[in-house]
């Protein structure tokens, strides 16, 4: 466990709806993910609370990786059980910017409109040139459409921005896929924190 707490350029954030539960397909679809990234030497990060976000948890620590739990106090509640480090600060706001600030890359599962805002401001900063693009994963086709239908304008309409130069989110299939596509992006930085 050690060998992944060894500084942040090897974490990655998860996003993901708080809803699902133990059993339930993107629970543990998570949980594989959460799991996978651990085991290419990743920290896990997420939002710290339930369905997703504790399932990723979860995942990373069965393999033997850490987890950091961005949680807000707007929310009033509890860390998962599956968070090692919890970082709490007081904002919905706040928390989104300190979700993506200590990530190296970023996967986006299933779920409603908090991930989508998540999805939707990494994107646009990505696009935007406001941060330095970094890798970013959707996990399975849920997302698909809605990528679509924004490239669409985005290459359509002869933006000048990322997006139309080349796609900024990348699609895998399964938790594995995610955790290699991140782990062969991100090779130099773990390379440099070995």
């Amino acid at each position: 466990m050690g060998e992944n707490r060894a500084g942040e350029n090897k974490v990655i954030s998860v996003f993901g709806s708080s809803r699902p539960r133990e059993g339930e397909v993107d629970y543990e679809e998570a949980r594989a993910l959460g799991q996978a990234l651990a085991k290419m030497g990743f920290q896990v990060c997420s939002g710290g609370y339930g369905g997703v976000m504790e399932a990723a948890s979860r995942g990373a620590q069965e393999a033997g990786g850490h987890t950091v739990g961005i949680t807000a106090t707007f929310f009033r509640g509890r860390a998962n059980a599956w968070v090692d480090e919890e970082r709490a600060v007081g904002s919905w706001e706040e928390r989104l910017f300190e979700l993506i600030r200590v990530a190296q890359g970023y996967v986006a599962c299933k779920g409603g409109t908090g991930t989508l805002v998540e999805l939707a401001v990494v994107w646009e900063m990505m696009n935007k040139g406001v941060m330095v693009a970094k890798p970013f994963v959707v996990l399975g086709e849920f997302w698909t459409p809605i990528l679509e239908r924004v490239r669409e304008v985005e290459v359509a309409q002869g933006s000048k921005w990322g997006e139309a130069a080349g796609r900024m989110i990348h699609i895998a299939p399964t938790a594995c896929a995610a955790a290699e596509f991140l782990a062969q992006a991100l090779a130099p930085i773990m390379r440099e924190g070995s």
